[in-house]
This record gives C-alpha cells, structure tokens and sequence, in this order.
C-alpha cells in the first residue's frame, strides 16, 4: 500500500495522540496536519523556541490540548500523559540545533537523552499506548564521510553534543523496547515503539537560529545577502511534509500491525535532493527574485559533517512510503510561504493547502 494513501481521516479521526514538541516548527506542522485529519491532540512542550514562530502565526493553540511545560519534569509529564489517555506518542521535543549544542551540551543531553527516558516512562504508566515514534535525526549515525546512504543497521555515533545526544536517545528506545516492549512479547504488553531518523528538513514557518533556510528568509526580508558558512557541505534535504508523512505512516503501521514495524526508519530524500548547501542557496534566490543574492561566509565554524545521506529503502519497500515533492517543488513553496508572511496572508490556510497539494500528490500510486 502506498504511504500517503495511509493518511486518511478514517484512521486518524478522534485518535488520540501525544505530541511533544509541538510549539517547533516540525511540531507545528505536524498539529496542523494531525488536526486536519480530525485526530485528538494533546501537545507538550517548551513555548516556541522562535519569535515570530509558526505556531502563533497560525493559531495551533487552538487546535490542540496544549501543555506548556518541560520534558524534563519527569513527574508532571507522566500526569499530563496518563490524563490525555493517548493512543499513539509521537516523540519530537529536543534541542534540535548543533551549534546550540555545543554552546549547552549538558542542556542537550538532558532534553534529547532524559527527556527520552521520562517521555518512554510515562507512556509506559499511561496503560492507553499502543504506538510510540521516538523521532530522532539522520546525525544519530557515526559519520564516515561516505557518499552513499547510510542504512538503519549502520553504526550510531555523533562528532558534537547534539548528533551524541541523539544516538544515544536511539539507545534508550532500543534499550526500553528489549526491556519492556519486545516484540516477541508484544500480545502480553501491547506496545510497539519505533525510532525515525529524517534529514535536514525545510519548510515555511521555520525561524531557527543558524539554520540555512531561516538565514535565508531572515537576509531576503532584510534585504541583505545570505551568509553561508559550508558552501559545499551535501545533506539530504527534504520539505517538512516528507517526513512528517513517514511519521504518521509509521505511527498507523504500529498501531494496526505491532511488533512487526517496531524498529529504526530512514525518511529522507531520493539521493538527487543530497544537495550542495550553495546550490540550495542559489535555488532560494533564484525562486524569490534578482532581491535576493548570497556570499561566502569565510571565517571560523564549529565542526559540521561534510556528507551526509539516508538509505531509505526500507521504509519504500515495507511502509509503501516515499517522496512526493523534489527539492525544487519543496524551494517554491518556501518561497511562496515566505512571501504570503510578508504580506500577511492566512498563512494556516496556506498550510493547509499545502498539505493537501502534498497528499493529493501521492495519491495516484499503489
């Protein structure tokens, strides 16, 4: 079965899910998706990280059961979770950024390593759980510098604090699934918990520090040129809207079929969107206007890979998942997104509507 035509309201209508991190940009889109799809959203996280941030700008807070609280109050999460009674988790709040992280590594681990342990903990006290996606990175990977995909058996690892924090959040999900969820066991317990690694992600909404195409948005809208630090730096990028659609596929396959999907998911891009950071750059501009132009930002950079690609042919052969929208169709919508803030547009009903343009775009294939 195709992924996408997964995603329809009959499975998701009043389902009741767990978000976490759903005031970020990821988790933003992810609400709005889960809403349209008539499910039942409890979120839980931080304020957004950003201002202006998506989920003001589109009104998620009226969408969802929103709690604004931290992942690491181990006790207040596991009330908030056994009170919304989910069905599904969906594991997204993290310190997502890099350079952050080695400005706050014991921040970053206590977030994406304990916030692991606390969210898997409350799930596994809730008594409603049937799924669980712990979403992790493509960075969870020790990286070799290979120019081809790496595959959900390969090495975990992590140069800086964020990409460790991450591998071993990996290791708990597979430590609390050989303890307590193991497959084998699964008509006693009841839980499948799966982990999904994505690329670099992209998308309207995003106003991340750091982060390429928020540099982007912020230097167009300032009328100056972006600065890009690792022009030649190749990552596999992606619209928000694929891996979000391998989430949820993930999450229905866990619910309805168990065990058997309860392990690590690559999503990411088909390998000719492994681009260049100068081409995307360059891509960017090209869509807004002759306003928009870019230089070389020749000074000192913390350390960041310079390759990095995602073999997914696991979630293509067994979830039915794929890309929908190449890397020049995902720039466009940016750059569409990005001029309907600037003219103070409904930006939740262009969300909207690229979310349906994006299922409507997978529907053809079985």
């Amino acid at each position: 079965m195709n992924g996408q035509l997964m995603l329809s309201s009959s499975f998701w209508a009043n389902r009741r899910v767990f978000l976490t991190g759903h005031t970020g940009f990821k988790g933003s889109w992810l609400s709005l998706w889960l809403h349209h799809l008539g499910a039942q959203v409890t979120g839980y996280a931080l304020d957004p990280p950003t201002e202006p941030s998506l989920y003001r700008l589109a009104g998620i807070d009226g969408l969802v059961t929103s709690h604004i609280a931290d992942i690491r109050d181990q006790a207040h999460l596991a009330s908030v979770m056994a009170q919304a009674k989910p069905e599904i988790v969906i594991h997204m709040a993290a310190q997502p950024l890099v350079r952050d992280s080695y400005k706050l590594p014991v921040e970053t681990f206590e977030i994406n390593v304990m916030g692991t342990v606390n969210l898997l903990e409350a799930a596994r006290g809730a008594g409603s759980v049937k799924a669980i996606v712990n979403v992790t990175t493509d960075k969870c990977y020790e990286n070799r510098e290979w120019i081809w995909g790496y595959r959900e058996n390969e090495a975990l690892g992590g140069y800086d604090p964020y990409s460790s924090s991450k591998a071993c959040s990996e290791l708990v999900t597979q430590a609390y699934r050989s303890s307590y969820f193991p497959p084998a066991d699964y008509a006693r317990h009841g839980v499948a918990i799966a982990s999904a690694r994505a690329g670099n992600v992209i998308g309207g909404g995003d106003w991340a520090t750091d982060r390429l195409i928020p540099d982007c948005v912020r230097s167009v809208l300032a009328g100056s040129p972006v600065r890009i630090r690792n022009p030649r730096a190749i990552r596999p990028w992606q619209h928000v809207l694929e891996p979000l659609a391998g989430y949820l596929t993930l999450a229905r396959m866990l619910t309805e079929n168990g065990a058997a999907y309860a392990e690590a998911w690559n999503f990411g891009p088909d390998d000719r969107d492994a681009r260049p950071v100068e081409w995307l750059v360059k891509r960017f501009c090209a869509a807004w206007g002759p306003d928009a132009s870019y230089v070389i930002d020749g000074g000192s950079h913390p350390h960041e890979a310079g390759t990095l690609t995602l073999d997914c042919s696991k979630a293509k052969a067994r979830l039915g998942w794929r890309p929908q929208w190449d890397l020049g169709r995902a720039m466009d919508s940016i750059v569409a997104w990005t001029k309907a803030y600037r003219d103070g547009k409904d930006l939740r009903g262009l969300c909207l509507s690229q979310i349906d343009e994006y299922s409507r775009s997978g529907s053809s294939e079985v």
